[in-house]
């Protein structure tokens, strides 16, 4: 058994598939995921798992250099986009419309799909290197 905090099999499986500059998404419930883009789908109910908590766990064994919101995050849900910049820290942060972000997840390598049920809590994490 793997040992460590991120156990869900397929989210760990994409993480180590990843090379440098590969994305991959993590949205809100009604994120609508590209035909032929992978679908990890852990929702289980309104608002489980959130948004903060998948991410956080993520960040746990992803090296991430730079990600990408929608611009609408920073009016109609600026809590959420607060607590981004906590935990992102210095990682980059580049904002498009959401139009422009729902195109761009056609070229992820995933889109994991939580439970969460608060406008614009979607984010492109794109992937760096360890070294």
């Amino acid at each position: 058994m793997k040992k460590g905090i991120l156990i869900n099999a397929d989210i760990v499986e994409v993480i180590a598939k990843m090379g440098h500059m590969d994305e991959i998404v993590i949205g809100d419930a009604g994120l609508p995921i590209p035909e032929g883009v992978r679908r990890i789908d852990i929702a289980l109910k309104a608002g489980t798992p959130g948004f903060m908590e998948t991410l956080e766990t993520l960040m746990s064994e992803f090296v991430c250099e730079a990600v990408t919101l929608a611009e609408e995050i920073q009016t109609i849900n600026p809590t959420i986009e607060l607590e981004l910049k906590s935990l992102l820290k210095d990682i980059p942060i580049t904002y498009i419309s959401h139009e422009d972000f729902k195109k761009q997840t056609k070229t992820a390598k995933a889109v994991i799909r939580t439970g969460e049920c608060s406008p614009y809590a979607n984010i492109i994490l794109r992937s760096g290197v360890f070294f």
